[in-house]
């Protein structure tokens, strides 16, 4: 890859961060990087990502570290907990091995936000990323500590969304 690898947040409550994320991840693939993608919170769920990585192989591959089901904030499961602590062990293993250009880490935020991994942690694991790979986390309610060490963030502001009219999540759209 050309250049330092950075750190890259994107955050906030409106619609589009792993979007971006994917996006990147892409584009990514039209150069021929490789591409991680460890999804927390999201598992069992028949996501497009999920179809398309097998149209991107080998520049894409995507782990999912977690279940189908809603997530209690501040009282996680320990089913939970160490789904998402596999997750971080998938990251570790993703910067240490040095087969991946960009690792993104889908929903890291809201993982912390809700407990299923502690900040020190996380802070812990964005300190051992290595200089040449791109950082990418995604997800609302970004901790400024992460935000303090990001070499960009996004913050996305939902301004209008069809969700308020009813609108449930489309296939190829929201999911």
């Amino acid at each position: 890859m050309e250049g330092p690898g950075l750190i890259q947040v994107y955050t906030g409550n409106g619609k589009g961060k792993t979007t971006a994320s994917l996006g990147l991840a892409l584009r990514a693939a039209g150069h021929g990087y490789k591409t991680i993608i460890i999804q927390f919170m999201k598992g069992k769920i028949d996501y497009g990502e999920l179809k398309a990585q097998k149209l991107l192989e080998p520049y894409l591959k995507i782990v999912q570290a977690g279940g189908p089901h809603f997530i209690k904030r501040g009282s996680p499961s320990e089913q939970d907990i160490k789904m998402a602590h596999e997750g971080l062990e998938e990251a570790k293993r993703a910067f240490t091995e040095g087969l991946y250009n960009i690792v993104i880490l889908d929903e890291l935020n809201v993982a912390i936000d809700f407990g299923l991994i502690t900040l020190t942690r996380a802070l812990e694991l964005i300190k051992q990323k290595p200089p040449d790979v791109e950082l990418i986390i995604t997800g609302r309610y970004a901790k400024q500590e992460i935000i303090d060490i990001a070499d960009l963030v996004t913050e996305m502001r939902e301004i209008k969304h069809y969700y308020q009219k009813g609108v449930q999540a489309r296939d190829g759209i929201e999911k």
